[in-house]
């Protein structure tokens, strides 16, 4: 497990990241274009409905992260959940085919799809950390990162080229519902198949090096058990929780900048390249930041992360209809953050907390986030419905916030 290679358990969660993205991400540019159809008689409606369906969705769902990382440290077993989680998010995109029932099935599909990914996510994460060495967690993690948005590049070019097949040049949208109901039903393959990594994974070694670990980590010391008391956890990974709190207060929806960039002009199929950029940037750079991280520590890898993203943010409020060609500037920068903080956090996290309560504390990072993007998704909503560029000017202020908590407050790691 600390050898210079990358874990088998470590690869085959990338594999299983890499065809669920693919699944994905056939699905979520489409999402506020397919939800503006249903809404065609209600088109103000539009932002919030957008901020309930995801905020709802993800906040609600996330609370099964912590509860689900906590479990896999009592049990010391992780596949299990792992498995069930990313089973649930395939079965739940066949919801997406009622959709005409009205836009309540949408919200249901992403609600239980989010169930499912806080079901996996901790013990996943969990499943990574305990199989890699201390001093690799940011390899792991960024690789492991790196195959999502892997994942993710590869669906947006196969729903580019499906909807470059449906799209009505006179809408800019896709020509009727069929067409993503099409869409939809071939994005179930790849989710299956990613399901299909995960049971080759073997635990066997890893409850006893976690063990190992802990005794290192404590000894002479009372030996610590998993918690969901988030006050026995170091003040350090607390003050960490605090700041992402405020940080997802200000990071609604991904939906928001794809509304805005549709908002200023740019056509659906022109929007979801932007996107594809994105996921292809961030796929290449997760890795590098990930083994940069675990050289130069995560605390300066994350607070460049976290300005590029306020600096991104207000940009995207600032653009105008005229000025839209620099969304093809921005959207790369913005998988540049995504690539400096994502696996990093994990990293982060993982590194600070006690060894037997690694699920559990991932659990609390990933529910305190999640939880956050009800009110954010919200907030986005109303503003954007008051003034486009309303929702990224908060997301900016809020990411500079904490900015300054984690410089100020947050020891290095």
């Amino acid at each position: 497990m600390q050898g210079k290679t990358l874990h088998r358990n470590v690869i085959l969660t990338g594999f299983t990241s890499f065809f669920t993205d693919i699944s994905s991400e056939m699905i979520y540019p489409l999402l506020q274009a397919f939800v503006a159809m249903i809404l065609t008689a209600h088109k103000a409606l539009l932002g919030p409905v957008l901020g309930i369906i995801e905020g709802i969705a993800e906040s609600t769902a996330s609370l099964t992260k912590v509860f689900s990382g906590y479990f896999s440290d009592r049990l010391q077993k992780r596949k299990p959940s792992t498995i069930a989680g990313y089973g649930a998010s395939a079965l739940a995109k066949f919801l997406f085919l009622l959709a005409s029932l009205g836009w309540y099935m949408v919200l249901l599909a992403r609600f239980f799809d989010r169930i499912g990914k806080g079901i996996r996510t901790a013990p996943r994460d969990a499943l990574i950390s305990d199989s890699t060495a201390k001093d690799r967690q940011g390899r792991a993690f960024g690789f492991q990162r790196g195959m999502d948005f892997a994942g993710a590049a590869i669906g947006s070019i196969i729903c580019y080229f499906l909807v470059l097949h449906f799209l009505d040049p006179l809408s800019g949208n896709l020509k009727d519902m069929e067409s993503y109901y099409l869409i939809f039903m071939i994005s179930i393959i790849p989710a299956i198949i990613g399901v299909g990594f995960l049971f080759f994974i073997r635990e066997k070694g890893i409850s006893g090096y976690v063990k190992t670990q802990a005794a290192k980590a404590g000894a002479g010391k009372p030996a610590f058990k998993p918690s969901l008391n988030i006050r026995t956890y170091p003040k350090t990974l607390q003050i960490f929780f605090l700041a992402q709190g405020i940080f997802t207060l200000g990071n609604s929806t991904n939906q928001f900048l794809l509304l805005r960039s549709m908002t200023l002009g740019t056509v659906l199929s022109m929007v979801i390249l932007m996107y594809l950029v994105f996921n292809a940037v961030s796929s290449v750079l997760s890795p590098v930041f990930g083994s940069i991280s675990d050289r130069v520590g995560r605390k300066r890898v994350l607070l460049i992360g976290y300005s590029l993203y306020a600096l991104i943010y207000m940009a995207f409020g600032f653009i105008s209809a005229q000025t839209q060609v620099l969304l093809w500037l921005f959207w790369p920068l913005y998988g540049v953050y995504y690539a400096l903080t994502e696996g990093v956090e994990k990293a982060f996290v993982a590194g600070l907390a006690p060894a037997a309560s690694r699920g559990t504390a991932l659990g609390f990072f990933h529910t305190i986030t999640g939880i956050g993007l009800l009110p954010a998704s919200i907030i986005a909503g109303v503003l954007f419905m008051l003034a486009p560029q309303a929702p990224f000017l908060f997301g900016g202020g809020m990411a500079l916030l904490a900015v300054l908590i984690i410089l100020l407050f947050v020891r290095k790691n």
